[in-house]
């Protein structure tokens, strides 16, 4: 097995519908995404020069409800990572419980090279030129290298348009213009309380070592909270480098470090160590929360964590998995440890509906009843099919899928 994101995802949905029992005109339904879509826009540029950016935007299948998901500004995006990520997020709405089916997209560029006209322009442009959207239809939200700000944009574009106010249509905006609170820290306080239960499931010590990788909004928010909740972050890293201090980092002293320096490095108390080192580290829990595919078949053979939970997206790959799972090392995959960011964005589709909007205990106490809900139900059917934790969440959402696709008449 590569490391291309779409050649992982859809190895998991083979292995999963086998595992699930899964017609095989649903399997082929879900093997290809409904509707893939790839524009051009042009954009006038600070100093007066016209520049065409492209554009994605991948619906994979609404049997559950309207398609939903994140956007990403990358200048390394890929029409195949969209389909992967889109895919993802359809089985991640069925685990997590949300109505929704999957979708994701973005523009291929770098936005720390945009002036903040620049970069609103792009987010007004993408926005019109979209060619499906609304709160019925396709509700994008933020992802790497998007923020609240840019969704502010595209909300007011987008009301623009239709000529009259649809908070629902936007997620991850301000809560200035109809946003829900707890937005900024929802995928990383979901991996907390998935970390919670899972560290009691596979019995491992209170106050247990932890390496977080990756310290962007997932990594900085969960290692905020493990500092909180008396766990000993014992290293950190981030695409700068990493560092390690083995009585523990005070991760809220590191984030406002973070916020002052840009980085991890040199955080006073801790030495420099390796990205490889991180990973490879001697600890209780590792926890990759960057990007897809980091642990490989190239280095799976070195983790020696006794517990890895996927705060990213597809960092562990299929053949990975397998010899982690050799080495009796288990794997809380994303599609449940990284949900709550999908889960407090169908609140916040609901409050825009309503016109009725949440206190934060009321979002963060929703999102740990429904997160806890989707580990508990995933770890119940590995253990009475004796499958792994990604099999079973998988063969879950894929059960479900199915059942709506069915009585839709689809096949």
């Amino acid at each position: 097995m590569g490391a291309n994101p779409l050649d992982t995802a859809l190895y998991t949905l083979r292995e999963a519908a086998g595992e699930a029992g899964l017609d095989p005109k649903v399997t082929e339904l879900l093997s290809t995404p409904k509707r893939t879509m790839e524009f051009t826009f042009p954009m006038r540029m600070d100093k007066g020069e016209v520049r065409i950016f492209t554009a994605y935007r991948v619906h994979w299948c609404d049997a559950l409800g309207g398609f939903k998901d994140g956007t990403r500004f990358t200048d390394n995006l890929t029409l195949d990572e969209c389909k992967a990520l889109a895919l993802w997020m359809t089985i991640k709405h069925s685990v997590g419980g949300i109505p929704a089916g999957g979708g994701k997209g973005g523009v291929i560029v770098d936005p720390g090279e945009l002036s903040e006209w620049e970069l609103e322009r792009l987010s007004r442009s993408y926005m019109r030129h979209l060619p499906l959207k609304g709160a019925w239809v396709d509700v994008p939200g933020a992802d790497i290298g998007t923020s609240e700000k840019t969704q502010g944009w595209m909300l007011d574009e987008y009301e623009s348009i239709v000529g009259f106010h649809s908070p629902a249509a936007i997620n991850d905006k301000p809560t200035a213009v109809s946003g829900t609170l707890g937005t900024d820290e929802a995928t990383g306080l979901g991996v907390y309380y998935v970390f919670e239960q899972a560290v009691k499931d596979f019995d491992l010590a209170e106050g247990c070592s932890v390496v977080v990788q990756g310290f962007g909004k997932v990594g900085s928010v969960l290692a905020k909270y493990l500092t909180e909740g008396g766990y000993k972050v014992i290293a950190v890293g981030d695409i700068y480098g990493a560092i390690h201090a083995a009585d523990g980092i005070d991760c809220v002293k590191l984030d406002q470090y973070v916020r002052d320096s840009g980085s991890v490095v040199d955080f006073p108390g801790t030495k420099p160590i390796s990205n490889h080192e991180l990973l490879e580290m001697e600890v209780d829990v590792l926890v990759p929360a960057a990007v897809q595919s980091v642990i490989t078949d190239q280095n799976a053979s070195k983790i020696k964590a006794k517990l890895v939970i996927e705060a990213a997206n597809g960092p562990v790959t299929p053949d990975a998995e397998k010899e982690l799972q050799g080495n009796n090392i288990p794997v809380v995959p994303d599609v449940v440890a990284n949900v709550g960011g999908a889960i407090v964005c169908h609140f916040e589709r609901i409050q825009g509906l309503t016109d009725e909007y949440w206190d934060i205990d009321r979002v963060r106490g929703q999102l740990k009843d429904w997160i806890t809900r989707a580990y508990q139900n995933t770890a119940a059917t590995a253990g009475e099919k004796n499958i792994s934790m990604r099999m079973a969440a998988w063969v879950n959402a894929l059960q479900k899928i199915e059942a709506s696709v069915k009585k839709r008449g689809w096949v």
